[in-house]
């Protein structure tokens, strides 16, 4: 089970950017799958999840109606559209899924299968 995330870089505040979850080993329209993240020195932040039962998403307040999950079954891929961006969601993003659950965790160290990461500048 392998998640690659893309689609980072530096956007200048108010910009958008959006990114994308690959999966190998697993079809993840059938997952739950979530976004974080996390940078040196700060705590991990869950900011947004989209369900495998009835594809029902959840996002933190900090980012709740800026930034939207959504899945692709075209393409295999789940994507995090991010408007209005702000200096504070400056971070590394990661993309994870959970096994054996098809509801959201609330906690991000529950996850099972996290990428690398991609890093999100927001910045003029």
């Amino acid at each position: 089970v392998q998640v690659v995330e893309s689609g980072g870089g530096l956007v200048q505040p108010g910009g958008s950017l959006t990114l994308s979850c690959t999966a190998s080993g697993f079809n993840l329209d059938y997952y739950v799958m979530g976004w974080y993240r996390e940078g040196p020195g700060k705590e991990r932040e869950e900011i947004a999840c989209i369900s495998s039962r009835d594809g029902n998403s959840w996002y933190a307040d900090s980012v709740k109606g800026r930034f939207t999950i959504s899945r692709d079954s075209v393409k295999g891929t789940v994507n995090l559209r991010m408007n209005n961006l702000k200096p504070e969601d400056t971070d590394i993003y990661v993309c994870a899924t959970i096994e054996g659950t098809v509801i959201c965790p609330r906690d991000p160290y529950e996850y099972d299968y996290s990428g690398q990461g991609t890093q999100v500048t927001v910045s003029s």
